[in-house]
């Protein structure tokens, strides 16, 4: 599940009540929670939100505007460094409102439709916590509600981003964009640094947000899958090493298959028999490496990729730039 509720994916904080201690917006990072022995002219410096302490009776809450429409599966709650300073409870809600503006939706908070997806849940201190989402509607918008008052260091809402109808208009889109819905699957190794991180539009801020694997010793390759949104034609593609010098892949190659029915499972699998899109090429160090369509062995619509390196290493970012079509 890709966590809709990223800053890198356009995610943001529109209204809170306070955050008098910690902007709210540190919560959305993808960044572990770090604790600094500092302060500012507030008090402590904390990485994530945190409010003054109420006195009033009432409760704190802030509005979550997703980048993309959204079905949450599932939410993580992170305490880490909240001690003393953390809510003694929790709950979410969603609503889906496309067309309205931020500040005529800050103006009818009270009046919305409202979706419990998590209904009034103790926390801990200085801890991860899971919950389930009690509702997989579409979802624009997120009501956070802490009680009474505190902090939490990192909030994390996995699920499925929608596929915009629009893109079907769209040609030579990244189609691989976890905006566009695309999402990691699995690989078979992700030990410094996860798969996920190569479906990211930005260019990468450092080593660390790229993919890489271990060093192999033993004979073969690492590779990840990737599913798409929606089906699509794939014309170019782009290979980024960004950061990547003494540990860069030696060379990659791409496979693909146009799969309508299948399990997260059975893919592993099944990739071993994939049609290659793009044979075995050449890498460079801290590279933005471009292949025509001239580089690519088919043009048939695919909704799976397995990007395969050799023999082990790291790339920063994977873009497939194409169209998507109607099944």
């Amino acid at each position: 599940m890709i966590n809709v509720a990223s800053r890198e994916l356009g995610s943001k904080i529109i209204f809170t009540t306070d955050e008098f201690f910690a902007k709210a917006n540190r919560m959305l990072q993808e960044s572990e929670a770090i604790f600094e022995d500092k302060y500012d002219e507030n008090g402590h410096w904390m990485d994530g939100w945190e409010t003054r302490r109420r006195r009033d009776g009432g409760n704190d809450f802030c509005i979550i505007k997703l980048g993309n429409i959204s079905k949450i599966n599932s939410f993580l709650i992170d305490t880490s460094h909240f001690r003393g300073n953390y809510p003694l409870a929790i709950s979410i809600k969603g609503c889906n409102e496309k067309e309205i503006d931020d500040k005529s939706f800050i103006n009818q908070i009270d009046s919305l439709k409202w979706l419990e997806l998590l209904e009034q849940s103790d926390l801990e201190g200085d801890k991860k916590q899971n919950f389930s989402s009690k509702d997989f509607s579409e979802i624009t918008h997120l009501k956070v509600d802490i009680y009474p008052d505190g902090g939490i260091a990192r909030f994390k809402a996995f699920g499925k981003i929608c596929f915009d109808e629009k893109l079907y208009k769209e040609n030579n889109i990244n189609i691989a964009s976890m905006k566009n819905g695309a999402r990691a699957v699995y690989t078979n190794n992700e030990f410094f640094a996860p798969l996920r991180n190569i479906l990211k539009d930005e260019d990468a801020i450092n080593m660390g947000d790229g993919w890489e694997t271990r060093r192999r010793r033993e004979p073969g390759f690492d590779w990840g899958i990737i599913e798409l949104a929606k089906p699509a034609i794939i014309d170019n593609i782009m290979v980024d090493t960004n950061f990547f010098k003494g540990n860069f892949a030696d060379s990659f190659s791409i496979c693909s298959a146009y799969l309508k029915d299948t399990t997260d499972n059975s893919l592993i699998t099944q990739s071993m028999f994939w049609e290659e899109l793009i044979g075995k090429q050449k890498l460079s160090m801290h590279k933005k490496h471009y292949f025509d369509n001239s580089f690519l062995l088919h043009k048939k619509p695919v909704t799976h990729i397995r990007v395969n390196i050799f023999p082990d290493g790291g790339i920063s970012r994977l873009k497939l730039f194409g169209k998507f079509i109607k099944e």
